[in-house]
């Protein structure tokens, strides 16, 4: 492990800005039609005890990285298979959000522009904040968050004084009744964006203060579930459901229609930025996930001199990792959540706490007796 520390706050900071980060760029649980924000907030709320789980593997081996601590509860061989597991699929997950990043900049503003081109610039700045360490990419987290936040309180400012929102396409709630909110947060929700955050479970061992971990991983999804909750009110209401399902990034075309007073328009830049923040962080965390991971699996004592050899890796995986943007979507929506998602979010991280709690268990009875 890296010589460093993190605060709560800054704990915190990372986290909601990794679940909003490509979140906001796609039309989210818009299966549930006009009730997906409903389903948003069940997923998050499903998502909290799924984070009980995690925290509670992170109290028995508080100054482990899971990937030490897998060996510990499995064995040797099963565990270092395991860990070797998370630390492809943090790579796998840092080269998707990546494409995501590079088709939204191409689409938005460059058009003529090479996807490697556009991908290799935002890849080159995170292999720099990696190589500085958490302690860098946590007071990154901080500047940005300050940022960002007076970017989306001033685009909802906007959109209100716009006069865009329309509460009917809001209507009905729940028409077809709570099951397909329910069912969209059970089957995409849950995963994505929330308990993406597994990744965490690398950076606890950081933390400053290890009684914060568990409120500061539950404030982070709440607040993190509730602005994405607010963004797709939002989305529906200005541009109605049909236009949401349709559109590749709703978010963008809800922005691109403010217009103050026939002067304040165009204002595609407040999306672009946030946009930029949010994957640049959700990437950075990903990744220097995989490094330490890497670093620790392999005995490697400077995880910083991975950055270089497993960036190029996650480059050229962002651009094969689909022919275009549709079956990039396609790949991401429905067959990674059951092939990657299900196993690795939920059924493994219990298993491996149901095997910590005996394996805790015997060892509290060896030491009474």
């Amino acid at each position: 492990m890296e010589k460093a520390k993190i605060s709560a706050i800054q704990l915190f900071i990372l986290m909601v800005l990794f679940e909003l980060g490509s979140a906001l760029l796609v039309p989210l649980a818009i299966g549930a039609k006009q009730d997906a924000w409903l389903a948003i907030l069940l997923g998050m709320l499903g998502s909290l005890i799924l984070f009980l789980a995690y925290h509670k593997l992170y109290n028995y081996y508080p100054t482990l990285l899971p990937t030490e601590y897998m060996q510990k509860i499995l064995g040797k061989v099963i565990g270092t298979v395991l860990a070797f597991v998370y630390v492809l699929y943090f790579m796998y997950d840092a080269s998707r959000v990546l494409r995501d990043f590079g088709e939204m900049l191409l689409t938005f503003a460059y058009p003529d522009t090479p996807l490697f081109i556009a991908n290799s610039l935002l890849m080159l700045v995170i292999i720099y904040t990696v190589r500085k360490g958490i302690e860098v990419v946590a007071r990154s987290g901080e500047l940005l968050f300050i940022f960002m936040y007076v970017l989306a309180v001033s685009g909802f400012i906007l959109i209100v004084t716009s006069g865009l929102i329309e509460i009917k396409n809001l209507q009905p709630i729940l028409e077809e009744g709570l099951l397909n909110p329910l069912k969209v947060a059970l089957s995409e929700t849950l995963y994505f964006p929330f308990t993406e955050a597994v990744v965490f479970t690398m950076i606890l061992p950081y933390l400053n203060d290890t009684k914060k971990a568990k409120v500061t991983m539950l404030c982070a999804t709440g607040l993190s579930g509730i602005n994405l909750a607010i963004t797709m009110l939002i989305n529906v209401s200005v541009l109605g459901v049909n236009l949401t399902e349709r559109s590749e990034f709703p978010l963008l075309s809800t922005v691109e229609s403010i217009q103050v007073a026939n002067f304040l328009e165009r204002l595609d830049v407040f999306f672009m930025v946030g946009m930029i923040i949010g994957i640049f962080i959700k990437i950075t965390v990903l990744f220097y996930a995989a490094t330490i991971g890497t670093a620790n699996l392999f005995k490697i004592n400077s995880p910083s001199r991975l950055s270089y050899p497993l960036g190029i890796i996650v480059l050229f995986l962002s651009i094969t990792i689909a022919s275009n943007v549709q079956e990039h979507l396609h790949e991401g929506l429905h067959i990674v959540k059951t092939v990657l998602h299900i196993p690795l979010f939920i059924i493994i991280p219990l298993i491996l706490l149901l095997v910590a709690f005996f394996k805790n268990r015997n060892q509290q009875k060896g030491k009474s007796i």
